[in-house]
């Protein structure tokens, strides 16, 4: 594990943060999905971002996306935003929060802890527009867990779009290029 931690050193010191891939393996439960989040962020007193549910070069490519916004430009991203700019024709939500069984960044908790870690997660939509809270989003067909973000703050993410304010770990760069 030590040449992971090395490894992954080099890239955040290289970009700023590293993007870790954690990938279902065959003993996972059957609902299981991959997710990906940053590491590095924190070093900046940023939160680290997380995204569940999709192929991890999608993810790979909006992790990046919104990390390089956080880290090179000094975006804020307030829970509940709605990103328009990431997917054509849909928004992601972003919501804060702590991590959970199912989303669980161990490599950055490992090396910044419980205690310094801010997460932040990008909540995609379905075809339609529809978030995992909202009626009508198929979570079946869509699957994708969420941290745990206070539920007050959702309401506000439920606001119409005008009002609305082992597993396999893979590492990569902010460049899209991966390792192993």
């Amino acid at each position: 594990m030590s040449d992971f931690f090395a490894e992954q050193t080099e890239i955040i010191q290289q970009f700023g943060w590293a993007v870790v891939h954690v990938l279902p393996s065959d003993e996972d439960p059957a609902d299981t999905v991959p997710f990906a989040y940053t590491v590095g962020l924190t070093a900046a007193a940023r939160p680290e971002l997380i995204i569940a549910g999709l192929p991890p070069d999608l993810a790979h490519q909006l992790l990046n996306e919104v990390a390089g916004r956080v880290h090179d430009e000094g975006a804020h991203f307030h829970h509940g935003r709605h990103v328009t700019d990431l997917i054509v024709d849909q928004d992601v939500v972003i919501l804060t929060g702590a991590p959970t069984p199912d989303l669980w960044p161990g490599a950055a908790l490992a090396r910044y802890g419980r205690g310094s870690l801010r997460l932040q997660q990008l909540v995609w939509p379905d075809p339609e527009n529809r978030f995992p809270w909202q009626a009508g989003y198929p979570s079946e067909e869509f699957h994708q867990p969420l941290i745990d973000a206070p539920s007050v703050a959702l309401a506000r993410c439920r606001a119409p779009r005008s009002l609305a304010g082992p597993r396999i770990r893979r590492m990569g760069t902010r460049r899209g290029h991966e390792t192993s």
